[in-house]
């Protein structure tokens, strides 16, 4: 397990928890999907600063994350509540992901694989303004240690 501060990101005393695999040199493996956490995406190689804050990305694994965050209050069913057409493209893309909760969810999308689909999905919800979403690397990868 590693630490990410999420402070650089806007969310001050949060810490996001990575799994990781270690590798050689020195080097890991993230071997999960970040949620909150910028430029950083599922088998990205980083290194840890005393062997449990991520310090750097020192290798991108070409993967990108794409977050969907629905608000409340829900619409009615019959207004558009697209997590269920989201969980379907998920599914028929064969894409992985991770739900916080029903309304937070963070999808690994492989190096060049269209997420069309997964946009689609939830565009009239980002319309009206009861969905957001987000590409992981929209922001490069910041550690609070670099001050």
């Amino acid at each position: 397990m590693a630490m990410v501060d999420l402070a650089p990101f806007g969310f001050e005393d949060e810490r996001e928890r990575m799994w990781v695999r270690p590798l050689a040199d020195g080097k890991f493996e993230i071997c999960c999907i970040p949620f909150r956490v910028y430029g950083m995406a599922l088998g990205d190689v980083v290194r840890l600063h005393e062997g449990r804050w991520v310090e750097n990305v020192v290798a991108s694994s070409g993967r990108l994350v794409f977050r969907v965050f629905f608000a409340e209050p829900r619409p009615p069913v019959t207004g558009g509540d697209s997590r269920e057409a989201l969980r379907e493209a998920i599914s028929v893309g064969g894409f992985i992901a991770e739900w916080s909760g029903d309304r937070h969810v963070a999808v690994d999308i492989p190096e060049g694989v269209d997420p069309s689909r997964l946009f689609s999905s939830v565009e009239q919800e980002v319309e009206s303004g009861s969905a957001f979403w987000e590409w992981a690397h929209s922001e490069p990868f910041r550690n609070a240690l670099a001050k």
